[in-house]
């Protein structure tokens, strides 16, 4: 990496600061110094040695970063947030260790299973942005019985605010008396997908688990 200069949004990622996305915003509002100097332009260059670059006040360096990369089942009522200004319980407070890391995409606070925290700005844009197709897994329990109709309506997905949304697949797992498990698989993950989707359908959700991304479950 010696002698090489990277885009300012990548090196913040990649400091394990937070997301390549979020690096974004934080440059954008004029959070981020280099030599000393507010830069909000996104495209500026720093090199890996020399430059010195500070996210609100407080100095970061590639050369020194060592990744970590954790596996957490996210329970229920608790935000994926690194700082909640509303003061609720987030996934930070489950992290046992003291080093910095970001949660990789999200989950809201109803929705619980697997959720990747690392500082790896890399490797949470590969699994965050669609173009990789990495694939999530959610086991998804809704109240009442899904029938073929209802079941294809799900997997035609809605037209919102944001583009498209459409599962990958979606499939009954399991027919119980009054509910109906379903497996939903998503390649891109927008905000609240799965519960838009089945809110558009008339279809209530009772429980939502990410049970894996990619390979990882």
């Amino acid at each position: 990496m010696k002698n090489q200069s990277i885009r300012l949004q990548k090196y913040i990622a990649d400091c394990g600061v937070t997301s390549r996305r979020k690096a974004e915003e934080l440059i954008l509002k004029g959070k981020v110094k280099v030599n000393d100097r507010v830069v909000t332009e996104l495209g500026t260059k720093v090199a890996l040695e020399g430059d010195v670059v500070m996210v609100n006040g407080e100095i970061i360096d590639l050369l020194s970063v060592d990744h970590v990369y954790l596996a957490l089942n996210k329970p229920r009522s608790c935000v994926t947030t690194v700082h909640d200004p509303e003061g609720r319980k987030t996934v930070m407070d489950l992290v046992p260790i003291k080093k910095r890391v970001f949660p990789v995409g999200r989950l809201d606070s109803l929705s619980e299973g697997l959720l990747l925290l690392t500082n790896d700005g890399d490797l949470a844009n590969m699994i965050m942005h669609p173009s990789f197709e990495v694939t999530k897994v959610y086991e998804v329990k809704v109240f009442g019985r899904v029938n073929e109709m209802l079941l294809n309506k799900l997997k035609a997905g809605i037209v919102s605010h944001d583009g498209v949304l459409k599962p990958k697949s979606v499939r009954i797992r399991e027919q119980l008396p009054q509910k109906t498990g379903l497996e939903v698989r998503l390649n891109e993950g927008k905000n609240r997908e799965i519960r838009r989707i089945c809110e558009a359908a008339g279809v209530t959700i009772d429980k939502l688990r990410r049970v894996a991304i990619g390979n990882l479950s």
